[in-house]
């Protein structure tokens, strides 16, 4: 199959097919499990053809490629009885870029320190704009990770508290790359964890939604609680290098 517009559709039912199986094996509905696609890299137009097709979310890692791309997807859309998509920010986020990300995404996946939630919370405050953020965990320990160390992470959701414009709603995390889907299982099942035990702490209550699960993992991910997942290849095709 070409990793055109025209492939988009297909591969996007393909996807629900995936998601609504591993949703029953696990009990669960499928509508409770938010497909987030991964455009990095990928054109407007392809991105436009996944929200003609009916993706409702969108994830972006890069801030610069976004900030641009945002407002071509929303041309690509105009005259259509659409709604725009949700956009997700998902990649490592650095203090300096957190006026943009604030302007333009309605869910920051990736905060994982208390100064860059404030620094969030200060660019919508100035932007207007209420913002929905989960806390970003770094579960497999790689420097190369972004996500707060899980020791640390009640101090981070008390930290939360504070912020006027933002407000957390769960956990996110990347496991450590494998080859067997059932390698992250145990990453999956200790996120949940995590996520179960700080909803009784104070401002932990609204702590529904664990982002975890990708393109070669999701059916795992949702087996083990995964209320959003982030699929790139298996919707848009390789990245070319």
């Amino acid at each position: 199959m070409s990793s055109g517009a025209e492939a988009i559709a297909p591969r996007l039912a393909a996807l629900r097919e995936r998601i609504a199986r591993a949703a029953q094996r696990a009990g669960r509905r499928a509508d409770e499990i938010a497909l987030v696609g991964v455009s990095k890299r990928k054109p407007a137009a392809l991105v436009a053809a996944a929200v003609r097709a009916g993706l409702r979310h969108v994830g972006e890692n890069y801030v610069q490629e976004s900030i641009s791309k945002i407002p071509k997807i929303l041309e690509e859309l105009s005259g259509l009885e659409l709604e725009p998509p949700r956009w997700h920010f998902i990649g490592q986020l650095q203090r300096n870029k957190a006026k943009p990300v604030a302007a333009h995404f309605d869910l920051v996946e990736t905060v994982d320190r208390a100064a860059l939630g404030a620094e969030l919370d200060r660019r919508a405050a100035e932007a207007g704009r209420s913002l929905e953020v989960l806390l970003q965990v770094n579960l497999s320990g790689e420097p190369q990770k972004g996500g707060v160390d899980p020791e640390a992470l009640p101090a981070l959701l008390a930290a939360s508290r504070a912020w006027s414009q933002l407000r957390a709603i769960g956990l996110m995390t990347v496991p450590a790359a494998a080859s067997d889907p059932e390698a992250s299982r145990p990453a999956f099942a200790r996120l949940r964890a995590l996520r179960d035990a700080l909803r009784d702490a104070e401002g932990g209550q609204a702590l529904r939604e664990l982002s975890m699960g990708m393109s070669a993992d999701f059916e795992v991910a949702i087996e083990e609680g995964a209320t959003i997942i982030r699929v790139g290849t298996a919707l848009f095709g390789a990245r070319a290098p």
